[in-house]
């Protein structure tokens, strides 16, 4: 197909502004569903799991392929709950562009800045749907003015609502000056295009003029026309929006509520109008993989294969990875190369995916988002490029989990089903780890909250038929080193009458800059030969995996190889594998171990009337406010908390607010947990 007939987007959104409803609506108007889905009954398409069903959450991202005025969408919708935000991530990272969903009533959520900063680093250009404008309380133009202040973006309206609150019938379009109602015997099918009526009109040209002056310091086209005095049209509008739109210095608004079946089309329009095709994009850029110089990859089926896996997922079918192709043909029964792995696997079918459907394909070109099975060895955020023309692409960031649970198989048979499962489960989703505890034998489950948790454990429990015991959910501690340390590590025994013997010397030292753990090598190279080093960068990180003694992570950390000693014929990888683990230990014990919990965000809105005894109880679980916005009610609070004081809390947030209260929290960082804590912990 034509690229510039492509769109690849997603919805993304806090939770329960109205994403997956949107997408609903969006099938249905396509033509691609015949029958609306519903999230509050269970019905809707993209939330197929059982447990999104009965929740009423989308828990994975789902995507499909509709066709909207001879351009097909490839559309993807994104979880909102924070638990599932590497959802949105690996989304994001193989999109073209998005469409942000804001609530009417609470406008800019605090998941709402998180999926926006997400969008900011992949450099996905956006519009904006202001959603539930048919709700109590909904406020247009305050929600607009919440998305400038707390996005930093230039907020352009490019619709009006006609009618507030419950006679909410539909939206003024100011680019075409026009009123749109959607045929309600209809299902909103059938946009009946009217002119504004006269008592709006005033309105209507004053923020048609406002959105012009205000697009004209933009986009220099229209400036021209502007300052000339010169009538803008429709397409002029159009093309200076989709300019600010593509170069990021504004974002459209439009209006509508979802549920109602009111202004979803006007949305595909502009989907259209305003987000990019694949043709428009950047051509991609990664690195050789022999010279690790700098390649380019254009949106063209003559160049060689780029593509890159942003998910991968294990169902009654099997496994099947998502791929965005960038450039190159990716066809059935081909051969293709992993850098990452330097293994080379076969194509065995290709697929378009509609939610949990998919579609056999014989082929797929640049711009297009389809499943692959036949990858064995391939997991999330790896490349698919030719052997003799290998490139690495930009993988994915993902946040440190925060909650651990230990599991344990009922019996010895159950064991081997257990390290199975999680292993699936693990390459599915990035943000899951799992370790055994050699101290305890238990298997350590680690994510990105109690909901993640919670899936996960019901996951392997029922889809998985794994029988198993599972404890209560507990922080996953980390650790770091309060200052450099450095020691020698050694390792000499003889084993089956052959000597083996290494040393290595290491400094760790923090590193508040890495996220992790960045290790360097500082070595001449007689004193350690190269084949060694990698074996001994592995030890070091599975030392600071498996966290030592304490059992706790070591993070933000440089760990700095200064020197070696080996014998011809008595030392290997083992060897120095051994050494340094014990060189890293012994040096992190050198320099002083911290202890670090991690920190959540929050945002609360609350009745006044119940704000004194919410912050009471944030003060008992360590929390802290850090801002309090009065001149909204709700009033909003904003804040630190420890994830040892989130445990229970959306139930006791329910009972001190008569259920009036609501409250999100995203990761946010760690901090050197209290003296007392730390006692606790250690002794």
């Amino acid at each position: 197909m034509d690229l510039s007939r492509i769109r690849n987007i997603g919805i993304i959104a806090h939770i329960d502004a109205g994403k997956t409803t949107l997408s609903e609506r969006i099938l249905f108007y396509t033509g691609k569903e015949h029958r609306m889905g519903e999230v509050h009954d269970g019905t809707a398409k993209m939330d197929y799991l059982p447990e999104e069903q009965a929740r009423g959450i989308t828990i994975t991202s789902a995507a499909t392929t509709c066709y909207w005025k001879d351009h097909r969408v490839n559309l993807i919708d994104t979880p909102g709950h924070v638990d599932f935000t590497a959802e949105v991530e690996r989304s994001l990272r193989a999109l073209d562009g998005a469409v942000g969903v804001f609530c009417g009533v609470a406008g800019v959520e605090a998941q709402s800045e998180t999926v926006w900063r997400q969008a900011d680093r992949y450099r996905v250009p956006r519009i904006a749907f202001v959603n539930k404008l048919d709700r109590v309380g909904a406020d247009f133009d305050r929600v607009v003015l919440s998305i400038e202040r707390r996005l930093g973006v230039l907020a352009l309206p490019v619709q009006l609502p006609l009618g507030r609150e419950r006679e909410h019938a539909g939206v003024i379009d100011l680019v075409r000056m026009k009123a749109l109602r959607f045929a309600e015997e209809e299902l909103g099918a059938r946009v009946l295009e009217e002119e504004i009526p006269a008592e709006l009109l005033g309105e209507a040209e004053r923020r048609r003029a406002s959105l012009v002056a205000k697009l004209a310091e933009v986009v220099d086209a229209v400036a021209e026309k502007f300052l000339a005095d010169e009538p803008l049209t429709p397409a002029d509008l159009d093309a200076g929006l989709r300019e600010a739109t593509l170069g990021f210095k504004a974002v459209p608004v439009l209006a509508g509520s979802a549920l109602r079946n009111k202004g979803v089309q006007p949305v595909l329009d502009a989907v259209i109008r305003y987000l990019p095709s694949p043709a428009e994009a950047k051509p991609i850029q990664g690195l050789g993989v022999k010279r690790g110089e700098a390649l380019r990859r254009r949106a063209d089926p003559q160049e060689p294969l780029t593509a890159l896996v942003f998910k991968t997922i294990h169902d009654a079918h099997g496994e099947v990875a998502f791929v965005r192709i960038y450039a190159g043909v990716l066809r059935s029964g081909d051969a293709v190369f992993n850098p990452r792995t330097a293994k080379q696997e076969r194509i065995t079918r290709l697929l378009l995916m509609h939610a949990d459907e998919r579609e056999a394909i014989e082929q797929a070109g640049p711009g297009e988002i389809v499943g692959v099975v036949g990858l064995k060895l391939t997991s999330t955020g790896d490349t698919l490029c030719p052997r003799h023309q290998q490139i690495l692409l930009e993988g994915m960031l993902f946040p440190e989990t925060v909650i651990d649970m230990s599991i344990e198989p009922r019996t010895s048979r159950d064991k081997e089903a257990l390290e199975q499962a999680l292993a699936i489960l693990a390459k599915d989703d990035p943000t899951f780890r799992w370790q055994l505890d050699e101290e305890t034998g238990q298997t350590i489950i680690s994510g990105m909250g109690e909901l993640h948790l919670e899936i996960l454990r019901n996951r392997l429990l029922t889809d998985h038929g794994v029988a198993a015991r599972v404890g209560q959910p507990r922080v996953a501690y980390k650790q770091t080193i309060e200052s450099a340390g450095t020691a020698w590590g050694e390792f000499r025994k003889s084993i089956g009458g052959k000597n083996l013997f290494a040393k290595v010397r290491l400094r760790v030292e923090p590193d508040v800059e890495s996220r992790k753990l960045s290790f360097v090598n500082a070595t001449r190279r007689e004193a350690v030969p190269l084949a060694f080093l990698p074996a001994i960068e592995n030890a070091v990180r599975s030392a600071a995996l498996s966290g030592g003694s304490l059992g706790f992570s070591v993070i933000r950390v440089r760990v700095t190889l200064l020197s070696g000693e080996w014998i011809e014929g008595e030392s290997n990888e083992t060897a120095f594998s051994v050494a340094a683990e014990r060189a890293f230990d012994e040096a992190l014990q050198t320099g002083g171990v911290q202890i670090l919990e991690p920190i959540m965000s929050f945002e609360i809105r609350t009745p006044a009337e119940y704000m004194k005894s919410i912050m009471n109880d944030l003060t008992a679980r360590r929390g802290r406010v850090t801002e309090q916005v009065r001149d909204e009610d709700p009033v909003l609070l904003r804040g630190t908390i420890p994830v040892s004081g989130t445990f229970g809390y959306s139930t006791s947030i329910r009972s001190l607010s008569q259920g009036r209260a609501s409250c999100s929290m995203e990761p946010s960082d760690y901090a050197v947990v209290p003296e007392e804590v730390s006692r606790r912990l250690l002794f």
